[in-house]
């Protein structure tokens, strides 16, 4: 312990790391307020004079975004690409009003996901749209060849889909690389929920490939000033 005529060595953080804090912090409250609207919106039996009305107050909301709108391919400033924090990804990003979000974790083998599906992701009444479990799989594989040291795009994702995935229920999803060749990259994954992991819900076999780096510029533009 440090006796009171002890300095203390405190590494203060930067300016531009607590403003990129404040950043994420607001990003992810709006994204929290927008996901709860959406489930409200996919809910709601509202009269049509309700609905018109809120859609009005969401029209004025809009018009309180100002600023620049960052382009397509363009890296939001909140963003760490490739291999970071993604605020507005579908599936992670807690900024997103379309996400889950689905929280990645360290495994064993691989990495886990923890999510719940709401009503906005139905497919059938009750269950989740199969194209939501492929994008919940295709994300977690991806980011389990990147663990590895082996960030690869997807080529081939082959699913089966075993059992339908309950809404309003929380879900495990895993996945873990099985082998590599040449720049291939072959990923397993699937989906259960917390409270069965033993029975699978939606497994899938994946084969990625790391680009070559030319082939990463051209797709990637913004990364050129970075690289």
């Amino acid at each position: 312990m440090n006796s009171p005529l002890t300095p203390t060595t405190v590494t203060p953080e930067r300016p531009a790391e607590r403003e990129l804090d404040r950043q994420r912090e607001a990003i992810a409250a709006l994204g929290r307020e927008l996901r709860a609207l959406v489930d409200d919106t996919v809910r709601t039996a509202a009269t049509p004079e309700t609905l018109h009305r809120v859609a009005g107050g969401v029209r004025a909301l809009k018009g309180q975004l100002t600023g620049r709108r960052r382009a397509p391919a363009e890296i939001p400033e909140a963003d760490e690409f490739p291999g970071g924090v993604r605020m507005y990804s579908p599936v992670t990003g807690v900024g997103s009003p379309l996400a889950p979000p689905l929280r990645v974790t360290p495994a064993e083998d691989g990495l886990t996901g923890q999510c719940v599906l709401g009503i906005a992701h139905e497919g059938p009444p009750g269950y989740g749209h199969g194209g939501i479990s492929a994008m919940l799989l295709d994300e977690l594989m991806g980011r389990a060849c990147a663990a590895t040291g082996n960030p690869g795009m997807t080529i081939s994702l082959t699913m089966r889909y075993r059992n339908p995935v309950p809404l309003e229920t929380p879900l495990r999803v895993f996945a873990r690389v099985t082998g590599t060749e040449a720049r291939k990259i072959f990923v397993t994954g699937s989906i259960t929920t917390e409270e069965e992991r033993s029975a699978v819900l939606v497994e899938a076999d994946g084969i990625f490939v790391a680009p070559d780096p030319e082939v990463a510029r051209t797709l990637f533009p913004a990364l050129r000033d970075t690289t």
